[in-house]
């Protein structure tokens, strides 16, 4: 049974064209109801796009958790997605190094789930 805030979440994403992306938006907000680490998602309620696409942008920074964030110089750090290769390189923008953390990590993992889910989207 389909409760109202599921009915109403899912309204939100109707203008999305990607039928896949607009399921995993819902989805995800669902799941963050019952305890799924927001972090862990490979969809941005925020830009509504795929987290891939999306990473770079500012908002994605969190410098408390390292999300995007050089420690060691104190700056943002630079993602990069290559949807050819699906590669994904983090960098700090200042050192070039890329910050060794869980959270680097998880940025990568969840960006290599989200390109491959919007590539079998594509299939």
């Amino acid at each position: 049974m389909t409760t109202l805030l599921q009915t109403t979440r899912r309204d939100t994403y109707t203008g999305i064209r990607d039928p896949r992306l607009a399921a995993v938006l819902a989805a995800e907000d669902d799941a963050e109801e019952t305890g799924f680490n927001p972090l862990e998602r490979i969809s941005c309620r925020v830009h509504r796009r795929w987290l891939h696409q999306c990473v770079h942008s500012p908002a994605h920074v969190i410098s408390v958790t390292g999300h995007r964030w050089c420690r060691n110089c104190e700056c943002p750090a630079s993602v990069s997605v290559d949807e050819l290769t699906g590669a994904v390189t983090v960098h700090c923008l200042r050192c070039r190094r890329t910050p060794d953390s869980p959270a680097t990590r998880q940025i990568v993992r969840c960006c290599r789930a989200s390109l491959a889910a919007a590539q079998d989207g594509r299939r």
